[in-house]
């Protein structure tokens, strides 16, 4: 069976590329695909979720093993096979490319095709630029915070700083500031 996957970006209106793909095909095969056709580096770190009809994330298909509680299961591109997670129609998938943004591609399985084979996955509809992977710092939308120490600690908008406790902290002004041999900075 051949799988053919139709994806979109939220941040390129026309931008638009569709994949067929082997439902035999393991989910880093999948990504090799999408890196090939959207330009993309293999050297980000990305992940697939796996999503439900809303483009709530469910399940994480990451490319490298991740570190998780060892009651969690851990699902790695190389080990998954496609048609072990996606059996229908119009199901979604998420593919993270940018981490530190959380920028994604949407992905929908657009048709499944009975009987047929492919040997590598192949790019069948290419349209406008892909979305830049890495986003510039002009673009990142960072939210800067005031801390004013004087009205909140961590919060706690009744803190004062006369109220700290100071015992365990005497005699630090006493200690000297040279730089011993066996600092290591």
């Amino acid at each position: 069976m051949i799988f053919k996957f139709l994806i979109l970006s939220d941040e390129v209106d026309n931008f638009k590329r569709e994949i067929k793909i082997d439902a035999d095909a393991t989910f880093l095969e999948l990504y090799n695909a999408i890196v090939e056709c959207t330009g993309f580096s293999n050297k980000e770190m990305a992940s697939f979720f796996l999503c439900d009809d809303k483009w709530r994330k469910k399940q994480e298909i990451t490319l490298v093993e991740m570190d998780t509680y060892s009651d969690e299961d851990s699902y790695i591109m190389e080990e998954c096979i496609l048609s072990d997670y996606l059996e229908d129609e119009k199901q979604k998938l998420m593919f993270v490319f940018d981490y530190f943004n959380e920028r994604a591609l949407f992905i929908e399985l657009s048709e499944l095709i009975p009987g047929k084979k492919l040997k590598a996955p192949l790019c069948t509809l290419s349209v406008g630029e892909a979305p830049e992977q890495i986003a510039s710092i002009e673009e990142r939308k960072v939210d800067t915070a005031s801390l004013d120490m004087g009205e909140t600690f961590y919060g706690d908008e009744s803190f004062e700083l006369e109220e700290l406790d100071r015992e365990g902290f005497e005699g630090l002004d006493d200690t000297p500031a040279e730089p011993d041999n066996n600092d290591l900075y």
